[in-house]
């Protein structure tokens, strides 16, 4: 379990890796639907390796400037929290939207509430809080999640691929999903006394000294 809680981005910058040539190389074959959720699952494994490991200093920004933790190693995010919410919770939301987004398109528009949540912590809340410009994920939220979202969002209005059920299935489970499956477990699961610390090189560059 260490290994997971260390290194799960680095597997899924590996899974990034194998996924993206295997999408390039069967674009023909597939839908533009399968195409840009299976985009959207890659950026979200490209998305989580820009927040933990280059620059990778999120989890330290995220206690230090949202939560004001004086210990921004490991509360209230740790390495245990962090991997629940990005690889059991994440990964396996917008897997199953990439593999059944298109005869279920309410998966597809939860996943994509996520990432647009991504976008606006991204690129307003955070950077508010910690009086910054730029924090870990802001590249990836700006240049990916939001262009595929706004993509996916036109095609299925544009091409009424969407029901009004698929409408009221979705939104309400992307928001669900981004209380319940990312801001409230670090709450939930936040122990001051855990020995699952982020590495130095995670905090903000201030509290690497």
């Amino acid at each position: 379990m260490t290994f997971w809680r260390t290194h799960w981005f680095d597997v899924g910058a590996g899974l990034a890796l194998l996924l993206g040539p295997w999408l390039y190389l069967h674009r023909l074959s597939l839908s533009t639907e399968q195409l840009l959720l299976g985009l959207s699952f890659i950026t979200l494994l490209l998305h989580q390796v820009e927040e933990y490991r280059w620059p990778g200093y999120f989890p330290g920004m995220l206690n230090a400037a949202v939560y004001r933790s004086a210990l921004p190693d490991r509360y209230p995010l740790n390495t245990q929290t962090a991997f629940l919410i990005n690889v059991p919770l994440g990964w396996t939301a917008y897997a199953l939207a990439a593999l059944f987004g298109p005869q279920f398109p309410w998966l597809g528009i939860a996943t994509v509430l996520v990432s647009l949540g991504n976008v606006g912590a991204h690129a307003v809340f955070f950077n508010r809080r910690g009086r910054t410009w730029y924090n870990p994920g802001l590249a990836t939220a700006l240049l990916l999640f939001l262009p595929l979202a706004l993509r996916y969002g036109h095609l299925l209005v544009s091409h009424h691929l969407a029901t009004p059920r698929d409408w009221l299935l979705g939104l309400p489970l992307g928001i669900a999903l981004n209380y319940f499956c990312i801001i409230k477990p670090i709450d939930w699961l936040a122990n001051p006394a855990t020995s699952c610390w982020f590495a130095t090189r995670q905090l903000r560059p201030a509290d690497q000294k």
